[in-house]
Parts: structure tokens; C-alpha cells; sequence
């Protein structure tokens, strides 16, 4: 690693192992875990790890399966949701705790989201960036992205062209994380175009925006993907259907604490129905794009201390 971000230990959970940063073990009791999306890494954390546990809390930040030096299982069904919270819930069986505050960006958000939901007991409070509550809707959500959005969309691609994206991305690792990592990104270029917008990305010479990173964290990513390949974090792309299912029967209200930043440049769409799923939940957005805590590390841990403190004081 570039900085003086923790080494990390091997972790046993639900039948793999995960990769697992520590930070903040004085803090013991006072657990935050942090949960990366797609296509990230530990890593990503990296502003928020010291500033969290500064503040006092016990911070627990995995490389979650098919990610970094985790386990990467064969079976695509092995990356559904019950599986990914599972390992949280094991995860916080390791260290001890019934519940903990958890943090997700992107697909982490929507582990979190989960999380919640299908083990509400194990979670005290939600901070989720990025990737707000998605409603179930009547039919499963690859169908309906199918339907409205065509089968170039990256979601619908990854799952009716297996192998396709995957082998674009890591003939292109390094230009396609390069390229994806940008802010300032014009608001005419996050417009939808015909094919597949990733695809076209990893292969693009002269991506628009700015660079998030610099190259020296950016090579923590490339190398971590360079070793495993994409496959395995695709794989959770196509556990949605699956998981519509699995969260079939489940009370889809989350009724923790919640906090839900935003980045005003995000081309994820926000929620316009929020609170009718998730009532206790505090908005708050900041200037950027996709990369909320890596964008404006400063503003988000603010946001995030600011939250968690009045959470403490209520």
C-alpha cells in the first residue's frame, strides 16, 4: 500500500476467507465497518479509515469476497446476498459484536442495504454513499432493466453476455480503471450512448474529467485486479434477479438510523422515494461525482462524523 493504511489480516467467515484492514482495535466496542463497491477495493476507505478511528471508533474494512486477496468462489450463485451479508454477520461474530455501524459505497451500499434488512438485529446504523434503498418492484430487476433500459446496459450485459465485459476490462486493466477513476466529468458525456458505456470506456484513449486519484494509489487498484480479474466482482451483478428473490417475503423497511450522501454529479439516480422505505434517514449531498469518499474525503468525513456524533448524543 502507498500510505499508512493497515496491513491486512486473513479472516474466516461463512466458508471463505476474507481480506481484512483493521484500524482503531483500542476502540474495541465501538465497531465501524466500511464496504467497497464495484470495481473497488479496501482501499477506497482509505481517507475515512484514520479519521474514524481518531474519533474512537473500532474500524473494520474487508476486501469482500472476489475482491483483492479474499476468496473468490467459483459458483456464480456463491455471490448472492444472503452470501455477502452473511460474511458481515460472520464477520462481526469474529470480533464479537452483535451489531455495528455499517458504511457502504456503491454495490456496498447495496450489500448494506441488504444487510439491513435481511439481519436488522446485526446492524445499529446505516451510512450508505452513492447507491440509494432500491425498491423491489413487482418484477426482477434485470428483467425490468432489460426492458427499459436495452441489453447494452452494463447490468443487463454482464448478465446475458457472461465473459464478454470481463475480458475488454482485463486486456485494459489499467487504462479501464484509469479511465473509470475521473471526476469534473461534463455533464453531456454522462448521458446515455448507444453500446455498452464500459466497454467503450476501457478502450477509450482520452477519457473526460479528472483523474481521482493519484497514480500511485490508482496502481493499488490496477494491481489488486490484474491479480484476480474481474469475473468474480461481476458475479455480483448477476445475483440480482436472485436476490429480487431471496428478498421476497422479507419487511422491506429499513428502520435504523440512516445516513444517505450523495454526490451532486453522481449519474446514479437518487431516490425520490426514500423515506416511504427508509423513515429515519438523514440526506445530505455534496459537490462531486461517483466517487463520494475519494472525491471529497474531507466533506464526507465530516458528514459522517457530524451524523454519527448526534446519533451518540440522541
Amino acid at each position: 500500500m502507498t500510505t499508512n493504511f493497515p496491513e491486512p489480516t486473513r479472516v474466516p467467515v461463512n466458508g471463505v476467507e476474507l481480506e481484512v484492514f483493521e484500524a482503531g482495535r483500542e476502540h474495541a466496542g465501538n465497531p465501524v465497518v466500511l464496504c467497497h463497491g464495484w470495481p473497488e477495493h479496501a482501499f477506497s476507505w482509505r481517507h475515512q479509515v484514520p479519521a474514524l478511528a481518531a474519533a474512537g471508533y473500532h474500524v473494520i474494512v474487508p476486501n469482500q469476497r472476489g475482491y483483492g486477496n479474499s476468496s473468490r468462489p467459483a459458483e456464480v450463485t456463491g455471490y448472492d446476498i444472503a452470501h455477502l451479508s452473511g460474511d458481515l454477520v460472520a464477520l462481526l461474530d469474529h470480533y464479537g459484536y452483535d451489531n455495528a455501524t455499517f458504511i457502504g459505497h456503491d454495490w456496498g451500499a447495496a450489500v448494506v442495504w441488504g444487510l439491513a434488512l435481511l439481519h436488522p438485529g446485526r446492524v445499529s446504523r446505516v451510512i450508505n454513499l452513492s447507491l440509494p434503498y432500491l425498491e423491489r418492484g413487482e418484477r426482477p430487476w434485470i428483467e425490468s432493466m432489460a426492458e427499459t433500459l436495452g441489453g447494452d446496459f452494463y447490468f443487463v450485459h454482464f448478465n446475458r453476455q457472461p465473459g464478454v465485459a470481463e475480458a475488454v476490462f482485463e486486456e485494459n486493466t489499467s487504462r479501464f480503471l484509469r479511465n473509470l477513476y475521473r471526476t469534473e466529468v461534463p455533464p453531456a458525456t454522462r448521458e446515455p450512448q448507444p453500446g455498452n458505456a464500459l466497454i467503450d470506456l476501457a478502450r477509450m484513449e482520452n477519457p473526460p474529467g479528472e483523474p481521482v486519484m493519484s497514480d500511485s494509489e490508482l496502481a493499488v487498484f490496477v494491481a489488486a485486479f490484474a491479480s484476480t480479474g474481474f469475473t468474480s466482482s461481476i458475479n455480483w451483478y448477476r445475483n440480482l434477479d436472485r436476490n429480487w428473490h431471496l428478498l421476497a417475503g422479507v419487511d422491506p423497511i429499513v428502520r435504523q438510523p440512516t445516513l444517505m450522501i450523495y454526490g451532486d454529479r453522481d449519474p446514479v439516480a437518487r431516490s425520490g422515494r426514500l423515506t416511504d422505505f427508509v423513515p429515519h434517514a438523514t440526506v445530505v449531498s455534496l459537490d462531486c461525482g461517483h466517487w463520494i469518499q475519494q472525491e471529497k474525503p474531507a466533506e464526507t468525513n465530516r458528514a459522517i462524523l457530524t451524523w454519527l456524533a448526534r446519533q451518540h448524543a440522541a
